[in-house]
């Protein structure tokens, strides 16, 4: 049966309903944030807001303290579902690294018991942003070159477009996607926190002024409000400190990971368009639509040609049945080494023989170097450019829906296989 892409992402997201929602790989805190919202407020409906119904006179005004609290906790959970379920900005992974590298015949690797020429690739490649060169890099998981304010998340294991930061309380990583909806729960919850703050402490006044009594007295007659007041003073502290710093971000156009990263280097941020602009881009723009479809079918892959492996180096070596071997290589000036197809023993002794009829006999020293040049492959350079963006091999080519008027120029760092690996 055809699997669909959600049953073989390699990511460690949780997907739920068929991949329809997808969570981050510790999804369990999420639960522990909904009792942190849903707890308290039930406490404040049933000690608190149920008593003040009446507190009001016209028209029942204090109905209207417990209908806000419902409402606005709907609403809050609403914020926190958008936030943890949806994808944030996730780039689909490469199956293969890029097409284009570099051939270099000075480093080599022992592949099934020969040495075979490594493989280099550019490490950086710089691009233009707003006038100023920004470098990024290129992701050894996800294969591909990372856009502008694009990271890898090492908790669910892929490349995230703008990413900010990956949030264990709503169990997702926060980017492109959901930023928005992330600050929204995040100013909301900081909200709610006051509403019952207030409302306790106006429960705790109504008493006092009803019993004539102090505020101790007051107190001892509504513990849950003391409680309550005491719980959305400490989490005040947290949601309220991230909504002030995220307002500072948005204003700034920065990310999380821009500012504690970059934040020693004094790097100038090519992103600022003045503060106006800033919220703009975060709160009018439409969401783009996700680069992943996880209810997708998995298509076939098409063969590529590979190194020979190791089982059958070993048969040519035990001189079995010879095979003809294709090796594809890419060299990083779009130039395509292919090495011919190699000839077989038996065609290699008709030329010896045909040879030595006519000249005098070759001895074993002459058959290996015939063996040895045989193995040489010619240099085939073609001057096609394979942008891949969005397929299942690699390419150098960055989304243009990233990159829109920007020049990509290629750096000159370089990794090699080894340091891959590592």
């Amino acid at each position: 049966m055809e699997k669909r892409v959600y049953e073989v992402w390699k990511g460690r997201n949780k997907f739920v309903l068929g991949g329809r929602l997808i969570f981050g790989p510790d999804a369990r805190s999420l639960l522990v944030t909904l009792l942190l919202i849903i707890v308290p407020v039930i406490i404040f409906c049933v000690f608190v807001a149920r008593h003040l119904r009446h507190s009001f006179s016209p028209y029942n005004a204090g109905y209207a303290i417990l209908v806000v609290a419902i409402v606005f906790t709907i609403y809050v959970l609403i914020l926190l579902f958008l936030t943890s379920a949806r994808d944030p900005g996730i780039i689909p992974r490469n199956s293969h690294p890029p097409e284009e590298f570099r051939y270099d015949s000075s480093v080599s690797t022992e592949v099934g018991g020969r040495q075979t020429p490594g493989l280099q690739f550019p490490r950086t490649k710089e691009v233009m942003v707003n006038g100023v060169n920004v470098r990024v890099k290129y992701c050894d998981t996800c294969m591909l070159y990372r856009p502008p304010r694009c990271s890898h998340c090492s908790i669910c294991s892929n490349c995230v477009e703008r990413f900010d930061h990956h949030c264990p309380w709503v169990g997702q990583c926060i980017g492109l996607r959901n930023y928005r909806y992330f600050f929204m729960f995040v100013s909301s919850a900081t909200l709610l926190c006051i509403y019952v703050f207030s409302m306790s402490a106006l429960y705790i006044k109504i008493l006092m002024d009803d019993h004539h009594g102090t505020v101790w007295k007051a107190m001892k007659e509504s513990p849950p409000s003391v409680i309550l007041m005491a719980y959305c003073f400490i989490l005040l502290w947290f949601v309220g400190g991230l909504t002030g710093f995220h307002s500072y971000l948005i204003a700034t156009n920065q990310t999380t990971y821009e500012n504690f990263r970059y934040r020693a280097d004094n790097r100038i941020n090519v992103y600022n368009r003045g503060c106006p602009s800033n919220f703009l881009e975060v709160f009018c723009t439409k969401i783009k639509p996700s680069k992943n479809n996880f209810r997708a079918f998995v298509q076939e892959e098409v063969p590529r040609h590979t190194l020979p492996s190791t089982q059958e180096a070993e048969v040519e070596d035990r001189g079995g049945d010879p095979r003809s071997k294709v090796e594809d290589d890419l060299e990083i000036g779009e130039d395509l080494k292919k090495i011919s197809q190699r000839r077989n023993i038996e065609e290699i002794d008709e030329d010896i023989r045909s040879r030595g009829s006519n000249g005098p006999p070759h001895t074993t020293l002459e058959v290996d170097f015939v063996l040895g040049s045989d193995r040489q492959a010619p240099t085939i350079r073609s001057d096609t450019r394979h942008s891949s963006w969005g397929r299942r091999s690699g390419s150098w080519e960055i989304a243009p829906d990233v990159l829109a008027n920007s020049t990509v120029t290629e750096s000159r760092s370089y990794i090699t296989p080894k340091e891959a690996r590592q």
